[in-house]
């Protein structure tokens, strides 16, 4: 008994929706918000230095294309320490469009999972404050 072969056939993919761009103006007024906030977060945030475990040594946003991510500094100073420092993105802004967000956390399994949509910037912030979920 011969077996065939299934048919290959090429289709069209449809084409996604493209994000909306962030004007720069927005995205500095954005990362200033956010930049004041995380000043303010900080002091909590940040942990005092151990030997023996990792720990947050410093906190950061930053931008890519049309996510802004809060980052923390993970150091480690035991002397068998594979990384004496890396940086996790904990928290993500994702713009929406006409001053809105979506806001999502960085998942144990990888992935980024989306908690809020179309939130302000104001929400955004005041979300990550009330919410473990979004800290270091």
């Amino acid at each position: 008994m011969v077996k065939k072969k299934a048919l290959r056939v090429w289709l069209p993919t449809p084409q996604r929706a493209s994000k909306p761009k962030i004007p720069e103006a927005e995205k500095q007024q954005v990362e200033a918000q956010c930049q004041t906030f995380i000043e303010l977060k900080k002091p909590s945030w940040v942990q005092p230095p151990n030997d023996r475990w990792g720990y947050v040594s410093d906190v950061y946003g930053k931008w890519y294309r049309s996510y802004f991510y809060f980052c923390a500094t993970y150091s480690c100073k035991a002397p068998d320490a594979i990384m004496p420092e890396r940086e996790v993105k904990f928290t993500r802004l994702e713009h929406a469009g006409a001053g809105k967000f979506h806001l999502a956390y960085f998942r144990h399994t990888g992935q980024w999972w989306q908690v809020y949509e179309n939130l302000t910037l104001k929400d955004c912030l005041h979300t990550i404050e009330q919410e473990q979920l979004f800290w270091p």
